[in-house]
């Protein structure tokens, strides 16, 4: 598929100071370069090119839109990654879901590892798969569409791990194109998960840090 990133207008930042950023990212732009001269147009680099010290922390899909934490300058990248290994950020997602969830709450804990044959594609594998956990909460239903307006809370932080948890309880996310069949891909026209939330203690200043992003879904 060919890379068609949004159209770069101005970023659009939740949190700024001189040690880290938050920013939006749109959905279809990567978070860093991919391969190939045609990919080079990413959410780092165009934060690059206003703040020279920015240093990516932690990535989302190119088809995920929502929050991420931009280091400024290699000390706080370390800072903040520290915190990610520690899981001392905490994140929610909004997405919308096939299917009618029930129970309104709960875990999937599915261990999770790399489909080698079909990279990037990640799978369920109970022998040799990575110890994985989403929380999830039913906001509303829509019977008319047969869908679930969700929230979902990511325990680990496996590759996909939130497509492939809804994918394997039966409940794909709109518009996966990597795991749903195609009658839940033509539902939307881009994938409908968006990093809607986090929070964590500011690794320099030692206060709160919370911000939230509404879904444009």
């Amino acid at each position: 598929m060919k890379y068609s990133p949004p159209i770069h207008t101005s970023l659009d930042i939740s949190y700024k100071d001189e040690f880290l950023l938050i920013v939006n990212k749109p959905s279809g732009l990567l978070s860093v370069p991919g391969r190939g001269e045609d990919k080079q147009d990413c959410l780092i680099s165009r934060v690059q090119e206003e703040f020279s010290d920015a240093l990516i922390v932690h990535r989302l899909d190119m088809s995920t839109s929502g929050l991420i934490i931009i280091a400024r300058g290699k000390e706080y990248e370390r800072e903040l990654s520290i915190l990610f290994q520690q899981r001392k950020i905490s994140k929610k997602y909004i997405a919308i879901v096939d299917g009618i969830i029930s129970p309104r709450c709960g875990e999937v804990d599915l261990p999770l590892m790399t489909d080698w044959p079909n990279r990037p594609k990640q799978k369920v594998d109970f022998e040799s798969g990575k110890a994985s956990q989403t929380q999830y909460k039913v906001i509303n239903y829509n019977a008319k569409d047969n869908t679930s307006y969700i929230e979902l809370t990511p325990i680990t932080g496996r590759t996909h791990q939130l497509r492939v948890h809804m994918h394997s309880i039966g409940h794909a996310i709109l518009g996966d194109e990597l795991y749903a069949k195609k009658d839940i891909v033509s539902k939307a026209s881009r994938l409908l998960l968006h990093a809607s939330y986090l929070s964590f203690e500011h690794p320099v200043t030692g206060g709160l840090i919370e911000i939230n992003s509404d879904a444009e879904f």
